[in-house]
């Protein structure tokens, strides 16, 4: 039976444990570019324990953006900081992930505790947001997308793609691409967002269309013997939450027929009036039902930070591998304490050894 400190096994990659790092904004790159607070915080976590460690959300684009503060892997000259980072999660035990994004209509933004407002129009970082449909995340907002073009869709898919194949030079062993949160993955799908009226609008297949093309442009860079996976909100929790459930279902099938290897399950926060049930482990029912009904691998994230619950929920096969985030951040070593927590023997499967000689046998 797999338990929390079990090994996880996708494709050639294996997990020394079911502890994943989310992706986590930081908001500290300079346009797209990594720095030392990046190398230190991705190496303090891979230290604590983690099995997978995935970078934060990399826009594939300038315009993919959520702030002048994202990371970015957009061009070849970005790859060295990512690869120093990818060589230091590595190296300290952490199988390197990263996930790849594009904000859409959510572009163009300040950072959260700026109070993540559009920029604005006088600002001379601001720039102009696109998505499906010309329509605002916020009613009546003068933040403003233009609609995609057929060109437009087309090179940003094959922005993906490009970012990918760096993703992969750089030295990352696991992808995850962001297709929630109301991004522009999630506002293709959703009909709250998408208007559209040609083939990428309208019914499930068509609104899904961007979702599928995307993928099979990325699998054609990524190679096959390493986890391609993805982030999707698979619910809107609003009058037609059960519809939106069912929809993410089919979508899901469609996508692990075109190789995906397991789905990140998350929110989908199309629009601003979703009313989120926030509370301990809310999101682990949607996992496990997404696990049952379509064969793929499954993990969550959503306030999971009691290591019993989270061993519980692989040992009753509800989800493959735990996301954990702000756990971390309060404590990079809660890998460790949940080994306690959980009577799990030998520090050093989730220590480096400067640390697990000292902490193991530590009585006062």
């Amino acid at each position: 039976m797999p338990s929390l400190f079990s090994p996880f096994n996708l494709k050639r990659i294996t997990l020394r444990n079911r502890i994943a790092a989310s992706p986590m904004c930081q908001y500290q790159a300079q346009d797209g570019f990594l720095n030392e607070w990046h190398k230190t915080h991705y190496t303090m976590l891979a230290r604590g324990g983690v099995g997978l460690l995935v970078v934060e959300a990399t826009a594939v684009s300038p315009e993919g953006r959520i702030t002048p503060g994202d990371a970015g892997l957009w061009s070849d000259a970005q790859v060295e900081g990512f690869a120093s980072v990818a060589q230091s999660i590595k190296s300290n035990g952490a199988v390197p992930g990263i996930q790849l994004g594009h904000a859409g209509r959510k572009a163009g933004c300040t950072p959260p505790w700026e109070g993540g407002a559009p920029l604005a129009k006088t600002d001379p970082q601001a720039w102009q947001p696109v998505a499906p449909s010309a329509l605002s995340y916020m009613p009546e907002s003068p933040h403003l997308p233009i609609a995609m073009t057929l060109t437009d869709i087309q090179r940003t898919q094959q922005n993906f793609a490009d970012a990918a194949r760096r993703a992969y030079e750089a030295g990352f062993e696991w992808l995850e691409l962001h297709f929630a949160h109301g991004f522009l993955g999630q506002s293709f799908l959703s009909q709250h967002s998408n208007r559209r009226t040609d083939h990428y609008g309208g019914s499930l297949e068509n609104r899904a269309r961007f979702l599928l093309e995307t993928v099979t442009a990325v699998r054609n860079v990524w190679p096959n013997d390493l986890p391609l996976t993805i982030r999707l909100g698979v619910t809107e929790f609003d009058n037609g939450t059960e519809h939106s459930f069912s929809e993410a279902l089919q979508v899901l099938r469609w996508l692990k027929s075109l190789g995906v290897d397991l789905v990140d399950v998350g929110l989908a926060l199309s629009t601003p009036a979703e009313q989120v049930p926030w509370g301990p482990n809310f999101m682990l029912p949607y996992a496990k039902c997404v696990r049952a009904e379509t064969g793929l691998a499954v993990g969550t994230s959503w306030l999971i930070s009691n290591a019993k619950d989270a061993d519980a929920f692989i040992r009753d096969e509800q989800v493959d591998v735990v996301f954990l985030a702000r756990s971390l951040l309060a404590n990079p070593h809660w890998p460790f304490q949940a080994a306690r927590d959980l009577e799990v023997k030998h520090a050093e499967v989730v220590l480096p050894t400067p640390y697990a000689f000292w902490l193991q046998n530590w009585t006062c």
